[in-house]
């Protein structure tokens, strides 16, 4: 359940941050965030985030 839990929070994190990036960006209009540079950096690294939390979640366990 843990690694399904951590990839639905990632998938989101993951979109979020596209959205706020292409917002940054201005391909995205219709916002106060639109052409904004804030939102163009914080956006990616939020998808980062997203990225290393399923990474996290599915490394698995070493055995010995």
């Amino acid at each position: 359940m843990g690694k399904f839990v951590a990839s639905a929070i990632a998938a989101l994190l993951i979109a979020i941050g596209g959205v706020w990036t292409l917002q940054g960006l201005g391909y995205l209009k219709g916002s106060s965030m639109t052409g904004s540079t804030l939102w163009a950096t914080v956006g990616p690294i939020v998808a980062a985030f997203g990225v290393a939390l399923i990474f996290v979640a599915f490394r698995g366990t070493k055995k010995r």
